[in-house]
């Protein structure tokens, strides 16, 4: 209650910044009033016809305010000191409620001076839209940072939209803006209404902070019900960290959720229909993991939501939030993580988003040649700027934390990590070295992975950086990003490009395929078969691949082996699996009937028997990250286009022997030198009948033989079949 001895008078200006719904200083102008005569109580509500003040508790007459000037503004004289409310007489309706303007400062001086800091990484339920109790009355509080900003509404459902009738509060010097509004709760849509600090009335701004959010092309915010989900998964989140290791079996099926399947024309499914359906597939084809393209909120559906505006919501396309925990819950119980793609480098342009939002260059550099990406005509974070990577750094625990999120996927790092990036001399701005190393973004990955790391126990981060720049899967404490891995672009660029060659000219391409192992332990990498390689042109996996069409489906199953043999944890796009001949378009849903062809399905049942394969031989994948857990065996028979190599394991003389014919002519009696003497048993053959393959094989398995070869005093003389890759390994 403001402190004072007469009635403040209201100045013309105040008046007219009233009406307009530019006010700044709302609480100097409006509540109630202390003086020698007693309590006053003024209310701005334009289109009332009438105000009386009851008791909160009682509903006792208290008061009559009377209309003033400027249209809507009423003024009365209230008695007593208990708390009210309004009885407000509407055309048609009656409306109670208490006075916003009534309640005290409400975020904490701790919290607002953490957000200037950049380390108040729960600031969704801070900043935001947050159901709330106060002095007994149930409402929700908003608050948003805009500091250049001349005035701030909130506006919404509550209010007709009308921006006259809720303005907010300025807690200086921190920029955030906050109310309290009575009787608003889940559910609700808002948006806040601003006028920039040249007295410009701006686009109205959904909430970067929101929780919830209405389904595209709509754009409001909603506020989101306060309820904390009921989790299933403690046994999951307890152990994870051991299934994220570095030594563990990783295999990652990466979904695009509006687009893996539609339940009808231009309809998208739920995800509690996901759970359904999504969830025991991912189970039945042995995959590790789920990692979802970005699901955060985002205006545009053919951006994949990569240019996202909603950094804590969950895209309303698929429902409530609380429908993603229950998805996310479900991948648990059946054993299957979830990783998210997160866009921290950038964020679209639209008016209703984060560009300049409060009417000035606030998330973003004010200069274009920092703040402007030129490729994807968004806007770069200004990731200097301590705020904004709080902001970004919170957006990321909020995922773990509150969603039970397992990993995020860090999408278009190396357009972090340069200020160079796709631009030309003269296009950049260099750092204060006058290098090109963009040395803020860098900090801000560092801290991003350390708050990570200490608050987030067993989650991972995987960065998609597509340079050579050093360390970035490597902890922070000795000088890298921080990164729990890395995704492999070179080798997924290399290897795909030597596939499409035809097997002819292979031999000159043979260093493609085994580049890869020259810098395979610098990094602790992924290796991508993602959705960027089927789309824009440049055709399905199966369409890459030469030959008629009995020689595609064999170069594919080929090409899997090989990459489920390779160093590294495995990600593939969905519908490579089945190998659609169709480019992946996100408004269709992946062609299923395939698999009523007998080689698509063939393709299908291998992926699975990689992924059991994979998950049984610890040699496949305990030691990805050493260079004790590969060795080429065959590395140079370029003119038969050959490869041989073994992995080994942390079991004593566990190992797998690996053998690739890149070309369809089958081999008789190649000779591989082996370390063990015996029976060595063919597990899985890309050939075999069962995949639709010619069934060219060992017969189960062969006896080595005492011959020296390959620097073994052991050799297997092997039947290689055509294009295809086997695996072996001996009797212990």
């Amino acid at each position: 209650m403001n402190d004072a001895v007469v009635i403040p008078s209201i100045t013309p200006e105040q008046a007219w910044h009233l009406a307009s719904g530019s006010l700044k200083d709302p609480f100097a102008v409006l509540g109630p009033f202390a003086t020698e005569l007693g309590r006053y109580v003024r209310a701005f509500l334009p289109g009332a016809r009438g105000v009386e003040v009851v008791g909160r508790a009682d509903g006792r007459h208290l008061g009559t305010l009377s209309p003033i000037q400027p249209d809507g503004l009423f003024l009365g004289r209230v008695q007593g000191d208990e708390p009210y409310r309004f009885r407000i007489q509407w055309p048609g309706a009656v409306q109670e409620t208490e006075d916003p303007y009534s309640f005290d400062l409400l975020l904490s001086e701790t919290d607002l001076h953490l957000f200037n800091e950049g380390r108040l990484f729960e600031i969704a339920f801070t900043l935001g839209a947050n159901p709330t109790t106060v002095q007994g009355v149930r409402g929700t509080r908003f608050a948003v940072w805009a500091p250049n900003a001349r005035a701030v509404s909130v506006i919404g459902d509550f209010d007709t939209w009308d921006n006259r009738r809720h303005p907010m509060r300025l807690r200086y010097p921190s920029g955030v803006w906050e109310l309290f509004v009575p009787r608003v709760g889940p559910g609700m849509r808002y948006k806040f209404a601003m006028v920039g600090p040249d007295g410009t009335r701006l686009a109205d701004k959904a909430d970067p902070l929101a929780k919830a959010t209405e389904a595209p092309p709509a754009t409001a915010s909603i506020v989101a019900d306060p309820i904390p989900y009921v989790w299933h998964d403690e046994a999951w989140m307890r152990d994870r960290g051991a299934r994220h290791a570095a030594d563990a079996p990783i295999s990652v099926y990466e979904v695009h959720a509006a687009s893996w399947f539609r339940p009808g024309p231009d309809l998208t499914a739920s995800w509690d229909a996901l759970a359904e359906r999504l969830v025991p597939y991912v189970v039945e084809m042995g995959f590790s993991h789920l990692e979802l393209m970005p699901i955060a909120e985002h205006p545009f559906g053919g951006s994949w939501g990569y240019q996202p505006l909603g950094l804590f919501a969950p895209s309303g396309r698929f429902g409530p939030p609380d429908g993603f925990c229950r998805f996310v819950d479900a991948c648990h119980r059946a054993g299957v993580g979830v990783i998210i793609d997160w866009v921290p480098a950038h964020f679209p342009t639209d008016a209703h988003g984060l560009a300049r939002f409060d009417g000035t260059p606030l998330f973003e550099h004010a200069d274009p040649k920092e703040g402007f990406h030129q490729d994807w005509n968004t806007y770069i974070y200004n990731f200097g700027r301590r705020e904004v990577q709080g902001f970004l750094i919170a957006s990321g625990v909020h995922w773990l934390e509150h969603f039970h999120v397992d990993g995020l996927r860090v999408d278009a790092v190396a357009s972090m990590l340069y200020r160079d990036y796709s631009r030309r001399q003269g296009e950049w701005v260099p750092n204060i070295y006058g290098g090109r190393e963009n040395l803020e973004a860098i900090g801000f990955l560092r801290h991003f992975n350390s708050v990570v790391t200490e608050r987030c126990a067993g989650a991972m981060t995987i960065a998609e950086e597509s340079t050579a720049w050093p360390g970035v899967s490597r902890p922070v404490r000795d000088g890298g990003l921080g990164f729990s891995f890395k995704w492999n672009m070179g080798w997924m660029h290399d290897t795909l490009h030597y596939m499409q060659c035809d097997p002819v000219y292979r031999r000159y391409h043979h260093n493609e395929f085994t580049f890869g192992l020259i810098y395979a332990f610098s990094e602790n990498f992924v290796l991508p078969l993602s959705h960027d390689e089927v789309v824009y042109g440049k055709g399905s996996l199966i369409e890459k691949m030469p030959g008629d069409e009995w020689q595609r489906f064999a170069n594919l199953r080929a090409y899997f082996g090989f990459m489920w043999a390779h160093p590294g944890k495995k990600l593939m796009f969905m519908g490579g699996e089945i190998a659609q001949w169709r480019e992946w378009n996100h408004d269709s849903a992946i062609d299923w009937d395939l698999l009523d062809h007998p080689r698509h399905r063939g393709i299908q049942t291998l992926v699975r028997d990689l992924n059991a394969l994979y998950r049984q031989e610890g040699a496949l994948y305990q030691r990805d990250f050493v260079p004790t857990g590969f060795r080429w065996v065959v590395g140079d028979d370029t003119a038969n286009s050959v490869f041989a190599f073994l992995r080994h394991g942390n079991e004593d003389g566990r190992m797998v022997l690996v053998v690739c014919n890149m070309t369809p002519e089958p081999r008789a009696g190649y000779g591989v030198g082996v370390p063990r003497p015996g029976y060595w048993r063919e597990m899985l053959n890309t050939d075999a009948d069962a995949y639709g393959g010619s069934n060219t094989g060992n017969a189960g398995g062969v006896h080595s033989v005492p011959t020296q070869m390959h620097g073994e005093a052991q050799a297997l003389f092997l039947t290689l079949p055509p294009l295809a890759t086997i695996f072996l390994s001996p009797g212990l």
